[in-house]
């Protein structure tokens, strides 16, 4: 199943890739040579200073670690990566908001209410695109899928066997349409769907807290393997890999996030977003900021 999944993905790095040396080849450039060793060693110069929770804050992430329930986890999880976008203040002010309602046991709080109580508490919220409508309807997804399924873990599980022979984007564009079709709706702004392009950060991004275990992310789940995830790509992300010679791409799209990925992995095949968490430190923070990095990383 993984080793199906793995393949597909090597053969869509492959499309990637000669897609953009055919993009350069009539510039006199080739592109995606090896990362060179000065380079391993300054992500992990980056990764031993900064991969630790005190630079988290401030970071959805933060909110995720108050689950120790794998259950409850991943439904926050879900919910704040899906409303990571717009200014990081606003978005904690968001997620603090659902989570008020939500109590300290979320995945037992959509087990236990009745679909017109999730859709009564929730009708006043709107944040930024997001109204109270589409959220409570998210989360009515959500209750219908612990109840089919029992975890979002094991959503990924069902769509994972028949789909072994296809990339983690295919993965996700089945579980996205499942979970819209329990929700009613056709589409949701927190729910990018990678069938469109999208680079899909903020879902991308949800898979590396789930997956990926480590000082900073808290991990939970094993029905991914963390050398099939993709990084997260954001303007924090894409402007760095830029700077770093990850790619020459001018759009921070799906493809550019899969070469960036394929980058990182033959720097770290078992674990490509090792780096994504103490990369996007510098742009974030505002003690760290994007011109700094190199002298972080000593390059």
């Amino acid at each position: 199943m993984v080793q199906g999944l793995a393949r597909r993905r090597d053969v869509l790095v492959q499309e990637a890739v000669a897609e953009n040396l055919a993009d350069h080849t009539h510039r006199g450039r080739a592109f995606s040579a090896p990362p060179s060793p000065s380079l391993l060693q300054g992500l992990e110069r980056l990764y031993a200073r900064f991969n630790r929770r005190e630079f988290v804050i401030p970071d959805p992430l933060q909110v995720v670690y108050r689950y120790p329930e794998i259950r409850d986890r991943e439904v926050v999880a879900l919910l704040a990566a899906g409303l990571a976008f717009g200014r990081v203040n606003q978005i904690l002010s968001a997620i603090e908001r659902v989570l008020l309602i939500l109590g300290p046991r979320p995945a037992l709080f959509l087990a236990e209410s009745k679909e017109n109580q999730i859709h009564s508490t929730l009708a006043s919220f709107r944040y930024r695109f997001v109204a109270g409508h589409e959220l409570s309807s998210l989360l009515l997804g959500l209750k219908r899928v612990l109840i089919q399924y029992g975890s979002v873990e094991a959503l990924f599980k069902e769509h994972l066997q028949p789909a072994a022979n296809n990339l983690l984007p295919r993965l996700l564009e089945e579980v996205v349409s499942e979970l819209l079709f329990h929700a009613g709706l056709e589409k949701s702004y927190l729910l990018p769907n990678p069938a469109r392009g999208s680079a899909c950060k903020r879902l991308f991004l949800f898979l590396r807290w789930m997956v990926r275990q480590d000082h900073v992310d808290p991990g939970g789940w094993n029905v991914v393997s963390p050398s099939d995830l993709i990084v997260p790509l954001d303007t924090h992300m894409f402007h760095i890999a830029k700077d770093l010679g990850l790619t020459r791409r001018k759009q921070a799209n799906l493809k550019t996030a899969i070469e960036i990925t394929h980058a990182f992995r033959q720097i770290n095949p078992e674990d490509p977003v090792k780096y994504d968490f103490v990369i996007t430190r510098f742009g974030i923070r505002d003690d760290l900021q994007r011109h700094q990095i190199k002298g972080a990383m000593k390059l």
